[in-house]
């Protein structure tokens, strides 16, 4: 029945089946024998009402007049199988039955009221009492099936709205809108669909993948393998981020269980799942994808067996540049100890529709296990960047003292140097300033001396040789 109705299922197997068509054809070929007892199966002489036809042909065209005519049979097949496709995941097919069964519903409804006659609209249908009052208010009427699938039907179409606007913005390079369109489907508040969910998980940790934000891909591919432990596309994607910040033992241990998961398929000769789950590989890819891994494999084990185990890029885990300062590796680690805190792995859960009756206990204990692994991968990761800040803080400061000291050195002996020169500086202006006073004393007793024979000899020539009267108290001055 999924192969009938579903679009898409009918698409894939109407592909595979195109190739044998022509092999099929001569056994699906029926005669239709009369009911005359006259006619024999080995008669040489046909009769005119035998006909050959392909089963194949016939069904395509019953299925073809029944949806023609499926308001006469019931439209609720497409109603309740797009129900089914929503539970299941698979949005897009459902989208397409429930919007067919909503518009067959609608014209059979449309037929139905151009048949109804005038009586059938008279006011004796609708009561019209004086008991009615407006303080008794009539209690909302409980929600009808057809009201049921039309908001089924908008929420279907808001999720394909989004998901296809994140994958278009992903395709452009615009890595940061993608996961904000992702963020709004996996975080919102009314549920979905696992298989829809895991599949948004998975794009996301894409996004975040290509962004170089590490441990979200990481986070993201855990919530993904938790609710579809058999995905391949998580499990290879994980194990080579793993390999990309050379953590070696964590992505042997996803490759060695991705190996099993390729044995289990060629053992089984099908992908794992119910016939409806879509895959992102084909069942012929899984031998060449089988060796490829085995050779893989071996190359690390070699690695680890060199040594390389401890030499993880916390640096690309965590999302810093090398060198950074103690404030940003403090901030980056708080924001994903928030994010990733093994406490609110299993929130995503309860937002969860599950397809099928499996554990929700086990669920959230594998949900639990991954996160608490990657939170103790960044803890190491913490620790080991914080220890290099340290040291690098510490080569600084005794870097900075020793030029300290160098700097003071260096000064010492300039000061050294110049003190004899400053000494010998001031000695010689001391000795400038004694004699240039010495100079000066000289100069002025020997003026005034000069002074007196002058007025002496003016004296003389002038034949004042009488005595001046001078008083005692002038020359006492």
């Amino acid at each position: 029945m999924l192969q009938d109705y579903i679009p898409s299922l009918k698409m894939v197997s109407d592909d595979s089946s195109s190739d044998s068509s022509s092999q099929q054809l001569s056994r699906e070929r029926v005669k239709l024998l009369s009911s005359s007892n006259n006619s024999s199966s080995d008669s040489p002489i046909r009769d005119p009402s035998f006909k050959c036809f392909s089963v194949s042909d016939l069904k395509k065209k019953v299925m073809a007049g029944l949806c023609k005519n499926c308001e006469k049979e019931g439209q609720w097949r497409y109603l309740v199988l797009g129900q089914a496709c929503c539970h299941l995941g698979l949005m897009e097919d459902a989208m397409v039955l429930l919007q067919t069964g909503k518009r067959l519903a609608m014209a059979a409804l449309r037929r139905e009221s151009i048949c109804w006659s005038d009586d059938s609209f008279s006011l004796s249908n609708f009561p019209i009492t004086n008991d009615i009052t407006t303080n008794n208010a009539p209690a909302t009427p409980p929600r009808t099936e057809f009201e049921s699938i039309t908001q089924l039907l908008s929420h279907i179409k808001l999720l394909l709205r989004r998901k296809t606007a994140a994958l278009a913005a992903l395709d452009a390079g615009l890595y940061s809108e993608a996961i904000r369109h992702f963020s709004k489907i996996l975080d919102g508040r009314r549920g979905a669909p696992q298989g829809f969910l895991s599949e948004c998980f998975m794009h996301r940790a894409t996004a975040y993948r290509s962004a170089g934000r590490i441990a979200e891909s990481i986070a993201d591919c855990n919530r993904t393998l938790s609710l579809d432990p058999t995905c391949i596309q998580a499990l290879s994607t994980r194990a080579s981020l793993l390999e990309s910040i050379r953590c070696l033992p964590d992505c042997l241990h996803d490759l060695e269980h991705l190996k099993l998961l390729y044995n289990s398929i060629l053992r089984d000769r099908k992908l794992p799942g119910p016939a409806w789950k879509r895959h992102n590989v084909q069942y012929r890819e899984i031998p060449g994808k089988l060796c490829a891994l085995t050779t893989k494999i071996q190359e690390l084990k070699q690695r680890v067996a060199s040594g390389e185990t401890g030499n993880v890029d916390y640096y690309a885990l965590i999302g810093l540049r090398r060198g950074c300062s103690r404030s940003e590796l403090e901030r980056a680690h708080l924001l994903l100890c928030l994010r990733h805190k093994p406490d609110k792995a299993t929130n995503f859960v309860e937002r969860c529709e599950f397809s099928d009756d499996r554990d929700l206990d086990s669920v959230k204990d594998r949900a639990k296990m991954s996160a608490l692994l990657l939170y103790r991968l960044l803890q190491k990761g913490y620790s080991s960047v914080m220890a290099t800040i340290m040291d690098e803080e510490a080569a600084e400061k005794q870097r900075k003292k020793a030029a300290a000291a160098l700097q003071a050195t260096a000064i010492q002996a300039q000061q050294t140097q110049e003190q004899p020169k400053k000494e010998s500086e001031l000695e010689n202006n001391a000795t400038a300033a004694t004699q240039q006073q010495t100079s000066a004393a000289s100069a002025f007793q020997g003026v005034f001396c000069r002074d007196l024979a002058v007025v002496g000899n003016l004296l003389s020539q002038a034949g004042f040789n009488r005595p001046i009267p001078v008083k005692y108290e002038a020359l006492s001055c």
